[in-house]
């Protein structure tokens, strides 16, 4: 009794025995085919029964496979399985039935942004090429992102190498325009060894090479092309991939190709002259590449890395200050690395501090006084001026009449200077707001200055002048600010000479020494930068001291994950993005090694019972949080289970555990920033400000914690807002209709009264307490009409001032999700 043979392959291989080349194309179709090329294994054993076939069966056998090709369907990925059977029947016949289909499904296969990495695709690109005809540039993309898997068919990977035509992929906007522009051979050398820049660091050989062809070409034409592709980096994708579910976002992620070239690119900017626009490319180009994408994270460190070790290699000021800038922007762990490396290497090599090359790092962006500069282009006149935390660029005519636009003879005759000019408003933008965010962090540094040094990086500095005389310094233990011309002190007395300067903080001050302060900026119209008379002070309570080693003020609230790891790398915080797996993690960290200290704020995934709370990348979308510890720095780690569970301190070579730090003996300065820090997490992070989630969020499991945060008891954040707002609330025109009570800001409009939480910045109407949802616009809250605020900084604050100056005049509503609410 014969037995059916038991694999696709054996079957086959009695079919190709018995001549039936019919039943052969069927079940080669079935096994290699119809099943996805998931049988991988097969795909040899099938084809080495067909490769040596005589030509009349194999004639047999391509006939018959383009008969049943119909049938296949409609997925690429399937037809271009059944292309490589047919490919290897049709080896060198003059038929070729299904040639059509193989240029359309190459053709296809180019909106994929991968093949089956275990499919022969090799075959059905030596029949297309054998037929004398060029590749689809979108397939040879997909081709050559494929190779780059390890486990692609060695074939496919060698074919992917021996396309260099074009150079790079397309797809993307960068790439078709340095296509466009670099048609000439020297140019295509460059992008094709551009392309091999596969190392973490320029090789000697890749550099050597890299010279030679930017001489050829010369230094300042290359720079003016890569810096103008470079502005093109990120730009939505012109050939928008047909993507898998599980291939998620990569449409908005580097073509992993030319991601290399990238690399190479960046490298080859570092050999070039030193010119302000090249840091300024090379800076760009970091951020963009580690813009975050859903379920990928950042687009791409690779070539993030690549433009800060360039901007380490380039000497001269910009460059410099791009990795200062960068500094306090970067939070992807592996390039905050490179960074403080290269920062660090700078500064050792001029015997100084990473505090002084960071403070010697700002340029003065071609300002002359503090935060303004005159330009004489032709018969106009450009005025640069630094308002706040931006630049702007006003023009006078040649009587000296301001204008509202840029006069044509400029546009016509300077329009290099007038390109530089308007970059420079952009690097100071930038530049202003890293300042901002490194000075806020200056008050658990401890940092000191002798007056004369810090008059000149600070107070008289161009730039960061803007910033320094809007704070409040000690100066030998008296505090000044900058008002009329000069520094002074609280009763106007000026300031000229002193030992050492301090950032002045309100945490150990006398309320009332406080209170005349705040005066002082409001009389003087001073608004700081972020909350420094203004900040709130965060003292023991008697709660935490009962405790005594640990603080549960920030306990049992529900933040979003992603935007808590976002705010906690700002504030220089340590934390892992907690996923949904067997593992351990530690708490949320801040070393403080100025004081010997580290904090670390407890936190743990949550991810519902039915894990609806997780990406699909395995992260958790929110924490939840528990204890504020504080242990010696050189303590060992606690940790915990990714999913919940008790900390407990992981020792090892038997260490001794070590306990946390009574809160009483915590620096009231040190205590308080951490407090405030926590706070800030949870006050933007928490899912108690979303104004969606009246219902609780999925399921409604977070309605209890929604109410009782959106419309709680005020934090210190808040308490600080209400203070604010019933000195602010009288000078506004909407002043008759608003009134501070408790934890509310009352509105009375027309149709209704608006209750607006201080906290959370949601809203209850009349009658009974109606919840009125009104969700802010994406991105930085302004209040128009509200006149003087003392800070920048509190986006909460912003959206209340917007939220009420819309409810006084609730008749003028008009946008209907609003209008079907009232």
């Amino acid at each position: 009794m014969s037995r059916t043979p038991r694999s696709g392959a054996a079957r086959i291989g009695n079919r190709v025995a018995a001549g039936d080349m019919d039943r052969v194309a069927d079940d080669a179709l079935k096994t290699l085919v119809h099943n996805h090329g998931y049988h991988t294994g097969m795909w040899e054993a099938v084809l080495g029964q067909l490769r040596d076939l005589p030509a009349e069966r194999r004639r047999e056998l391509a006939h018959a496979i383009a008969d049943r090709f119909p049938a296949v369907g409609d997925n690429p990925h399937d037809r271009g399985n059944a292309l490589a059977l047919y490919a290897m029947a049709a080896r060198g016949l003059d038929e070729d039935p299904l040639a059509a289909e193989r240029h359309r499904t190459l053709a296809d296969l180019g909106r994929r942004h991968t093949l089956w990495i275990r499919a022969r695709i090799d075959l059905v690109v030596e029949a297309e090429l054998t037929a004398g005809r060029s590749l689809p540039p979108e397939f040879v993309a997909t081709l050559r992102r494929t190779a780059q898997d390890a486990y692609c068919y060695k074939e496919t990977s060698a074919l992917a190498k021996q396309l260099t035509e074009p150079a790079l992929n397309v797809g993307e906007a960068w790439a078709e325009q340095a296509l466009r522009d670099a048609t000439a051979p020297d140019w295509q050398a460059l992008l094709v060894h551009a392309a091999t820049a596969t190392t973490a660091k320029p090789t000697a050989r890749w550099e050597k090479r890299a010279r030679v062809l930017v001489g050829a070409l010369g230094a300042e034409r290359v720079r003016e092309s890569v810096v103008s592709w470079f502005t093109l980096v990120g730009r939505p994708r012109t050939l928008p991939l047909e993507l898998d579910q599980y291939e998620g976002h990569l449409n908005d992620a580097y073509d992993p190709f030319n991601a290399v070239a990238l690399r190479g690119l960046a490298w080859t900017l570092s050999l070039l002259p030193p010119h302000p626009g090249t840091a300024r490319a090379l800076g760009a180009l970091v951020e963009t590449s580690l813009k975050k994408v859903a379920g990928l994270g950042p687009r791409n460190p690779k070539v993030a890395n690549a433009g800060v070790v360039s901007l380490a290699r380039i000497e001269g000021e910009p460059a410099l200050a791009e990795l200062a800038r960068l500094a306090t922007r970067v939070i992807y762990k592996g390039t905050a690395k490179l960074i403080d490396t290269a920062l660090a290497e700078r500064a050792a090599a001029l015997g100084l501090s990473r505090e002084e090359i960071e403070e010697l790092a700002v340029p003065a962006y071609g300002l002359t006084g503090v935060g303004s500069a005159e330009h004489r282009l032709g018969e106009a006149t450009a005025l640069l001026e630094v308002e706040g935390t931006r630049a702007r660029l006003t023009w006078r005519n040649a009587a000296g009449k301001a204008v509202k636009s840029v006069p044509a003879a400029v546009r016509r005759d300077h329009a290099e200077e007038l390109k530089e000019l308007k970059a420079a408003v952009k690097d100071i933008d930038k530049m202003l707001s890293a300042q901002s965010e490194r000075l806020d962090r200056q008050f658990l540094a401890r940092r000191t200055w002798a007056y004369g040094t810090w008059r000149e990086r600070y107070l008289d500095h161009p730039l960061v002048g803007t910033l320094a005389r809007r704070l409040l310094w000690t100066v030998d233990g008296t505090p000044a600010g900058y008002a009329d011309e000069a520094l002074r002190t609280l009763d106007g007395t000026p300031v000229t000479a002193g030992e050492e300067v301090r950032l002045w903080h309100p945490a150990g001050q006398e309320p009332a020494d406080v209170l005349a302060w705040r005066d002082w900026l409001e009389r003087h119209a001073i608004t700081q930068p972020f909350k420094q008379a203004h900040r709130e002070v965060y003292l023991l309570t008697d709660a935490e001291r009962a405790t005594g080693t640990y603080s549960n003020r920030f306990a049992a609230h529900v933040l979003r994950q992603h935007q808590f790891q976002s705010l906690a790398a700002i504030r220089g915080w340590r934390s892992q993005l907690r996923l949904a797996v067997d593992d351990e993690a530690s708490p949320a960290t801040r070393e403080l090694p100025e004081w010997g200290l580290r904090a670390e704020y407890w936190i743990h995934g949550d991810g519902g019972d039915d894990f609806t709370g997780i990406t699909e990348s395995g992260s958790f979308l929110r924490l939840r949080t528990d204890q504020v510890r504080f242990y010696p720095i050189d303590a060992p780690e606690n940790s915990a289970h990714c999913c919940g569970g008790e900390y407990s301190m992981w020792l090892r070579d038997g260490e001794d555990p070590v306990e946390p730090l009574p809160l009483s003996e915590i620096p009231p300065l040190v205590l308080s920033e951490v407090l405030r820090d926590v706070d800030l997490f949870v006050g933007v992070a928490s899912v108690g400000n979303d104004p969606t989630w009246q219902d609780g969020g999925p399921d409604g499991r977070y309605r209890e914690y929604w109410t009782s945060y959106g419309f709680g008891e005020l934090n210190q954040s808040a308490e600080t807002r209400r203070a604010l707002l019933e000195r602010l609330i009288p000078r506004l025109a909407i002043a008759d209709r608003c009134a501070v009570e408790g934890r509310f800001l009352h509105v009375k409009g027309e149709r209704h009264t608006y209750k607006i939480h201080l906290g959370s910045g949601n809203i209850l109407m009349t009658p009974n307490d109606q919840y009125l949802c009104i969700v802010p616009k994406s991105g930085t809250a302004t209040a128009q009409g509200t006149g003087y605020l003392p800070f920048e900084g509190d986006r909460t604050l912003a959206v209340i001032l917007s939220k009420a100056m819309l409810l006084a005049d609730d008749l003028k509503i008009t946008d209907p999700t609003i209008l079907s609410q009232l």
